[in-house]
């Protein structure tokens, strides 16, 4: 949780120095977002690649084990769409973006703004990005604190596939902590197959 409260820090200080005015024209008037985007894809690749259990993963694969993070992309694109039936401004693949982020929000924020700014214009490219950064914040947020309350009423898989693209990482010790020690290898394996779809589905969705 702390690293997610030092991204929405960040975030907003960033607003506050965009209002202030006083950044260099250097920083406005070039888009360095894509070259974040850059990094960070570059970066999604080499924690991947890195990973030293990835190799006991990939060779202990099953068929049953897919049905997780199938769980997880399919009931998060769902309920993302029946989002888009409540709200007006953004269509049903601007929700389906956003929600394709899971809990990835650095990604996924920045991808949509880049991607959406051709058919959305800045501004409005800039308000899905934020609505993608801080809707997939309160994911991982709630993953991490929901997580007793999940596995009581929904089951001891039910905090992985909220954690998203994080049981990989941030939210695997408050997952081994209530699911138990036995479902690690089932949350790194979700948390890396989720992680690797986000940049795909998020592209896909923002093509339309």
């Amino acid at each position: 949780m702390k690293g997610s409260l030092i991204v929405v820090g960040f975030f907003a200080l960033g607003c506050v120095l965009g209002w202030s005015g006083r950044l260099p024209d250097v920083v406005i008037e070039n888009d360095i977002t894509v070259y974040v985007l850059y990094l960070l894809m570059f970066q999604v690749g080499l924690s991947i690649g890195s990973d030293k259990k990835l190799k006991d993963i990939l060779g202990s694969i099953r068929p049953k084990l897919l049905l997780v993070p199938f769980a997880t992309i399919a009931g998060t694109l769902v309920f993302s769409a029946l989002v888009s039936l409540l709200l007006t401004q953004w269509s049903v693949f601007d929700c389906l973006a956003v929600g394709s982020g899971f809990a990835y929000y650095s990604l996924s924020s920045i991808l949509i703004t880049q991607l959406k700014e051709s058919s959305l214009g800045v501004q409005l490219a800039t308000e899905l990005g934020t609505i993608a950064l801080m809707a997939n914040i309160m994911r991982e947020i709630m993953a991490l604190l929901g997580a007793p309350l999940f596995v009581k009423y929904f089951g001891r898989l039910s905090p992985i596939c909220a954690g998203g693209a994080t049981t990989m990482d941030t939210t695997l010790p408050i997952i081994t902590r209530y699911s138990g020690k036995d479902l690690v290898f089932i949350s790194i394996f979700h948390g890396i197959i989720v992680d690797f779809t986000v940049p795909f589905f998020v592209s896909f969705f923002c093509s339309f």
